[in-house]
């Protein structure tokens, strides 16, 4: 079993140590959206805009495993710094409960706010009902998401990125196979099951991953000693994950919900323009991949420096983090600004299509720095346990902020769609310099400051 000791070594190695693997695991998780995407292509332009409100509304839901993801790496990173073997199995132990828990409350709530989420951005005909049914299939895949994501920041606390990664690529091979068996099925021999087969794909692979995640969790030398009593939610330990899970969670949930603003925008101006944002979405997460796996990794490596209070360890590991992802943005900024219409085109023959992911992807060529420093500022928060200033961070950029431009430059200057991309543009500026003064603060308070004596 892979184990690293953070607190120890070079900040660089750390970070090629774990930052590869999360980053090529993001990329099979990334690729999987996309063979999604080129099948329900197949089934046309409305297919593929259900597609977009679907998951969007299925990702509300999903937001707390990626939250406890976050505040598993970041407490048992803490405890691991501390050499605090006991504290960090028994978080261990209340984080799984705290994800079963979680999947039996949000499979509940699919079932009551589900239809009013893609209602609210979507209008009636065909491409709602897509959405519809390709959200309820998605339902049965949230235990798979919660546990599978909540045991993989278990491991990310202990060094441990490459488990997750080989368990998305076999996910990603299996995806292959299974969306056009289950969708179009086997002309003469097997019946396929339409739209839902991309979504029943989905639930098979990911209880497969899960399955895999956990059973490297109680692989673990640590993990040994644990009792079924252990597993009993303890109010204590219950409330110290949440309050640094929801926080996080809350903050993803806030990033989705911006993601019905800008569906409730771009309504008005047809399939097209949603089918264009789905596809550019997964265009953006391709490129975004490396300083995802950059940000992703400076967690546990902060985290685990903090708990040894090795402060300055944790800055260096910051600025190291703020250097590569941007050096990986610029090499994308070619890519996106000169190739969006082409990639869109993988995707779609609708030159309408084409030319609103074109546009899309051209804003995202320039905003990509952006995003790189607002990620590794949320990375530094959580590790040091400041986790609720995400949240808040997140609701000024993802709500506040881009409902405001998206009306400025839609309704008062009329800008028509680009508007609805600038207007986000102009969310994660604006964003990135709210982070900063807050990265500022808490660096102060914690390490001194973020900057080096």
């Amino acid at each position: 079993m892979i184990e690293h000791d953070l607190t120890q070594g070079p900040i660089k190695g750390h970070f090629r140590t774990l930052a590869i693997p999360a980053a090529l695991g993001m990329l099979f998780s990334t690729l999987y959206n996309v063979v999604d995407t080129f099948y329900a292509g197949y089934l046309g332009t409305q297919a593929q805009a259900g597609m977009s409100v679907g998951f969007q509304a299925f990702f509300v839901l999903v937001a707390v495993g990626f939250g406890l993801g976050s505040a598993m790496s970041a407490l048992i990173g803490n405890a691991n710094g501390r050499k605090d073997r006991d504290e960090a199995r028994h978080l261990a132990a209340q984080g799984l409960s705290y994800a079963v828990l979680a999947t039996a409350t949000m499979m509940g709530l699919a079932l009551i706010i589900g239809p009013t989420l893609i209602a609210l951005v979507s209008e009636p005909g065909a491409y709602r009902d897509a959405g519809q049914v390709y959200f309820n299939w998605m339902v049965l895949s949230l235990p798979g998401f919660i546990l599978g994501y909540g045991g993989n920041g278990i491991l990310q606390a202990r060094g441990d990125t490459v488990s997750m990664q080989r368990a998305l690529l076999v996910a990603l091979i299996v995806n292959i196979g299974l969306t056009p068996l289950l969708t179009f099925g086997i002309p003469g021999v097997i019946p396929g099951i339409g739209f839902g087969g991309i979504a029943l794909a989905t639930v098979i692979s990911q209880t497969g991953v899960a399955l895999f995640i956990l059973s490297r969790v109680f692989g673990r030398n640590f993990m040994e000693g644990l009792r079924v009593a252990d597993f009993v939610p303890q109010l204590v330990r219950q409330a110290t994950i949440a309050r640094q899970a929801v926080p996080s969670s809350f903050a993803l949930l806030i990033t989705f919900a911006s993601g019905f603003i800008v569906q409730f925008a771009l309504k008005s101006y047809g399939p097209e323009a949603l089918a264009a944002y789905g596809i550019a979405l997964r265009m953006e997460q391709l490129f975004l991949l490396p300083a995802l796996g950059i940000t992703i990794a400076l967690t546990p490596i902060a985290a685990q420096n903090f708990g040894a209070e090795h402060f300055d360890r944790v800055k260096e590991a910051f600025w190291r983090c703020c250097m590569l992802g941007g050096t990986t943005a610029a090499v994308a900024f070619p890519f996106l600004w000169f190739g969006g219409g082409w990639a869109t085109s993988l995707f779609s023959d609708d030159p309408a299509v084409i030319a609103d992911g074109a546009l899309f992807l051209k804003v995202e060529a320039v905003i990509l720095p952006l995003y790189v420093m607002l990620f590794a500022i949320n990375s530094f928060l959580q590790a040091v346990k400041y986790a609720v200033w995400t949240m808040w961070i997140g609701f000024y950029r993802q709500v506040i902020a881009i409902a405001f431009f998206i009306w400025l430059l839609t309704s008062v200057f009329d800008f028509g769609i680009a508007g609805v991309r600038f207007a986000i543009a102009l969310g994660v500026a604006s964003g990135l310099v709210l982070s900063a003064l807050v990265a500022r603060h808490v660096a102060r308070k914690t390490i001194g400051s973020l900057f080096a004596k």
